[in-house]
């Protein structure tokens, strides 16, 4: 069994442009999972992505970040890679 490392990148980000991050994060593969948190440092939202989680099955939580992007002026991402 490998061992895998998992590195953490954070971006802060205002909340019309919460959506367009969030999908371009997934476009770059690679992800663990997904941390949206509001200005305060509390977590609104997380969201694990594993392997084949792609298209019609990330949509609903596509929609809820867009919920969530309408509330907070803005928001800190927090991403977690697996380096091999």
């Amino acid at each position: 069994m490998s061992e895998e490392n998992v590195r953490t990148e954070e971006f802060s980000v205002n909340g019309e442009d919460l959506l367009g991050k969030i999908k371009e994060i997934i476009h770059e593969g690679n992800i663990r999972r997904i941390i949206i948190k509001k200005k305060d440092g509390g977590t609104v939202m997380e969201i694990p992505m594993t392997l084949g989680v792609v298209g019609a099955l990330i949509a609903p939580q596509l929609a809820a970040i867009g919920a969530i992007a309408a509330l907070v002026t803005e928001a800190t991402v927090v991403v977690e890679k697996a380096e091999e």
